[in-house]
């Protein structure tokens, strides 16, 4: 059994499957290299059930037909070759025989393939579940790493509405299962490695937690081949027919271009064509797009302010350093390039990762009621006049907390401190609001920054506090 890192949360999920003595039906989507097939196949092996664990190629439809007809077979008559089938039909009802009323998995992988290669496959799957399946005890999972296909299997006009007993979307690990990859690093170096790679097991599991991080990214991420120099396109390419325009709207955001206008321009795409871009881009969970934390809940969908940022770590990094630099890898100039990233990186994870594990510490600090209030919304807050790294709002308790995060090597001052709270009256909407703080800091506070928090009781984070935290988060 291949190594699983934090996936209690999601076992917990498919575990809740087993009780019922009925029939169950999933769907698991995730990007590509999140670590579905590891999970599915670990919680399938520890059930004790039989299962099948089947995977779609990009072949025909008879191929894929008769790869599903041959794991099937091998499972039930492991030394028989399975017969011909002519059509799906067929097939689902001689599984639905072999399979009989004992309790059984079958975990059917890229599905999104299958789809491709024959369009009319949903249909047929609906009247097999409906006059074959259903009535039998078998989970039935549906997992692929087309994000848009497998939700698209869910709408309203597909054959498979409604047939659905839940949805499992696997994202990338959290920080603080980095930990268990790198148990000798300290939080700084786990940060480091957060804003280059993410969470993504396959990316962490390239890192030799032998070696310090600069080491590992100039053996791993400097090569002229390998699955991290080609990542990007194999990503992009294997979800879309075109790839250029998407990587156009990608290089833009990473290159500071966060309104749509900005990117279109940048881009070269034209504002009223770059829409389906960022819309099949957050579809892939590779840009998010994010509104000011303090944009009142009824104008979020339809406000202008919006800004789209890279969501994705690797490609963040991949962008702005990687091909940049790519003249520089293929010279084997890895030590010239790793001192002109070095200038620049500080300053990259602390605008980048370091902000959004201040908000994903709000986030967990809610999660367990820790606050002095439940936010609504946890985010950042912009207008032409303020910038607030995180920003968290309930608007029916009238209650906001306000913080800054500082990635400095220098302990962080009072100055620092009286700035924020200097920031108040531009942030708060109107009267009546109770406003608390919380200031997140590499380095720690000087005393008289602690002084001057202690006179509105903000709370004060540095990093051994925050990646404590969040590792805890994970229990």
């Amino acid at each position: 059994m291949e190594m699983l890192f934090d996936r209690k949360a999601e076992l917990r999920e498919l575990d809740q499957l087993l009780p019922h003595q009925q029939s169950q039906f999933l769907i698991v989507y995730g990007r590509r290299r999140v670590g579905k097939t590891t999970l599915l196949l670990h919680w399938a092996q520890r059930t004790g059930l039989p299962y099948v664990y089947h995977v779609s190629r990009r072949t025909s439809a008879e191929a894929s037909r008769q790869d599903l007809a041959q794991a099937v077979w091998h499972w039930a008559y492991p030394e028989v070759e399975a017969p011909v089938f002519s059509g799906w039909d067929a097939l689902f009802r001689q599984m639905a025989r072999l399979i009989g009323e004992q309790p059984f998995i079958l975990i059917w992988d890229e599905f999104p393939y299958a789809v491709e290669a024959d369009k009319s496959l949903s249909s047929y799957l609906q009247a097999a579940w409906d006059h074959q399946f259903k009535n039998k005890h078998i989970t039935l999972i549906l997992a692929g790493s087309h994000i848009g296909m497998m939700v698209d299997q869910m709408q309203y006009n597909a054959p498979l509405y409604g047939r659905f007993s839940g949805q499992l979307p696997i994202d990338a690990l959290p920080f603080g299962a980095l930990q268990d990859f790198f148990p000798r690093y300290g939080a700084g170096e786990r940060v480091a490695v957060y804003a280059t790679l993410g969470g993504v097991p396959a990316y962490l599991e390239r890192f030799n937690p032998q070696l310090d991080f600069s080491a590992n990214v100039r053996s791993q991420l400097f090569q002229k081949i390998g699955l991290f120099r080609s990542e990007p396109i194999v990503l992009l390419s294997d979800l879309v027919r075109d790839a250029r325009p998407y990587e156009a709207v990608l290089r833009a955001i990473a290159a500071g271009k966060h309104t749509a206008s900005e990117i279109a321009l940048e881009a070269d795409l034209g504002v009223n064509n770059l829409p389906p871009y960022l819309k099949r881009l957050q579809e892939m969970h590779f840009i998010e797009r994010r509104i000011p934390a303090m944009t009142p809940p009824a104008q979020r969908e339809t406000t202008n302010k919006a800004r789209y940022h890279l969501r994705d770590p690797y490609l963040r990094f991949y962008y702005r350093f990687i091909e940049p630099g790519l003249p520089m890898i293929e010279q084997e100039l890895v030590v010239t390039l790793w001192d002109q990233i070095s200038e620049q990186f500080r300053s990259f994870v602390g605008a980048t990762a370091f902000e959004d594990l201040c908000r994903e510490w709000v986030l967990a600090q809610a999660r367990m009621r820790r606050l002095p209030f439940s936010p609504e919304v946890v985010g950042s807050h912009w207008a032409a006049d303020v910038q607030v790294d995180v920003a968290a709002v309930n608007w029916r308790q009238k209650a906001l907390l306000l913080g800054e995060c500082k990635w400095g090597a220098e302990a962080v001052g009072r100055a620092v401190i009286a700035e924020l709270y200097a920031k108040t009256d531009k942030v708060v909407p109107g009267k009546d609001w109770t406003v608390y703080y919380a200031f997140f800091a590499r380095a720690g506070f000087t005393a008289a920054a602690c002084e001057e928090a202690a006179l509105r009781n903000a709370l004060l984070i540095d990093l051994d506090r925050l990646d404590q935290d969040l590792r805890a988060a994970l229990a």
